[in-house]
């Protein structure tokens, strides 16, 4: 196929029955979408209306299944740059709707063949409202999604698929999504209609990136700023960082239990922290950071997952609209006393961003990148880079 040619058409597509089977053993059938097969993880729901390629893309999604609220997801299609990882790590997905044929000037591929391109198994035809109302009364669910042109589907084992599955809690997923190697971002600005993805020539802060699940609309957000960023594997040691010379260090998103994460990544942020660099973290690198500094983590019953998340700004009173993907939380009552609580959330009152008192060091749990969501918090990375080049004009690297 030429790699220009658009691959947009759904016709002649033969879709087969499907199923999902919950830990409760309740049961959903629907229309096989996607890649034809069998996938275990934790069924969740977002609440977003856009930007379906780049949430399943995002690997903070690893070991999960994604039940899309919003009925009509596939309209615009797929395209080869909006991908938040170069590997797409969700488990399955579910839409209420048929898949149409997209219809937006940047699609390259129709939703259903990127998602058998990546391996994604996926069912339509449900009934997402009744299907996100038992997850909001009873909490995240383990479950088991499958579909098979034949048509041959074993509930029992399927069931028990389900019940095997140990679930999220204790389980490190970041050692699983994050990067086997060093590398340079590649410094691409973030999109605009009139340029698309822009790069940039000058790069004068050094940044390293610890890679727990890395997004790569950050990536694109530090390009704004002239950063050079190296990406390093999530155990790096301290060492072998401060060997780079970074002007700051960003702790990434990702997936999984951040405890679990933490009992390598805690002595590694502790170490960065002691040597006074500036620090930032947003979602799983916020909930690592709270850890690193003696703060302790629970699971949520839901979670936040969504574009719309309304988080309110304790220093400046002002509110927020938020992106949001995680199901871990940092809990109040285990903060010290030299940790500041910046944001919470107005959904639950949730901690949605702390700071240490006495360095420059701060994190988020929602994503500012807004990719997808709204553009209320690009301020925290003109925060971070603002730091980053008082560290900078200090050392004189």
């Amino acid at each position: 196929m030429n790699k220009k040619q658009k691959v947009n058409s759904t016709k002649n597509l033969k879709f087969s029955p499907g199923v999902l089977v919950l830990e409760n053993k309740s049961i959903f059938n629907g229309i096989g979408i996607g890649y034809e097969g069998t996938a275990t993880g934790e069924v969740c729901f977002n609440t977003s209306i856009t930007g379906y390629q780049e949430i399943i893309s995002d690997p903070s999604y690893a070991g999960q299944i994604i039940n899309f609220t919003f009925p009509h997801i596939g309209n615009v299609g797929t395209n080869n740059q909006d991908n938040e990882s170069d590997k797409v790590w969700t488990k399955g997905v579910i839409f209420n709707s048929e898949i149409t044929d997209p219809s937006n000037y940047r699609s390259y591929m129709e939703l259903d063949l990127w998602l058998k391109k990546n391996k994604i198994v996926g069912l339509t035809g449900l009934d997402t409202r009744s299907l996100t109302n038992l997850i909001r009364d009873n909490g995240a669910p383990r479950g088991t999604i499958s579909h098979s042109k034949i048509g041959k589907l074993n509930i029992k084992k399927l069931i028990n698929l389900t019940l095997k599955w140990p679930g999220l809690n204790g389980l490190d997923l970041a050692k699983t999504v994050s990067t086997k190697k060093r590398y340079k971002w590649k410094g691409l600005k973030t999109w605009n209609k009139e340029q698309g993805y822009k790069k940039i020539k000058k790069k004068k802060i050094k940044i390293v990136a610890i890679d727990y699940g890395i997004k790569t609309n950050i990536l694109r957000y530090f390009s704004n700023f002239f950063c050079d960023v190296t990406i390093v594997p999530c155990q790096t040691t301290a060492e072998e960082i401060l060997k780079i010379k970074p002007s700051g260090v960003f702790l990434s998103n990702g997936p999984g239990d951040p405890a679990a994460t933490g009992k390598y990544a805690v002595k590694i942020i502790k170490d960065l922290i002691n040597k006074g660099l500036p620090v930032f973290g947003i979602c799983l690198g916020h909930q690592l950071l709270a850890i690193t500094l003696n703060a302790k983590t629970k699971k949520m019953k839901l979670g936040h997952r969504g574009a719309n998340h309304p988080v309110k700004n304790l220093i400046n009173n002002k509110v927020e609209i938020t992106s949001q993907n995680h199901g871990f939380e940092v809990t109040k009552n285990s903060l010290p006393k030299n940790i500041k609580i910046t944001h919470k959330s107005l959904f639950d009152n949730s901690i949605e961003g702390i700071k240490l008192k006495d360095k420059p060091v701060f994190s988020v749990q929602y994503h500012p990148e807004s990719n997808p969501g709204p553009q209320d918090s690009h301020y925290l990375f003109s925060d971070f880079i603002k730091e980053v080049k008082k560290y900078a004009k200090k050392k004189r690297y």
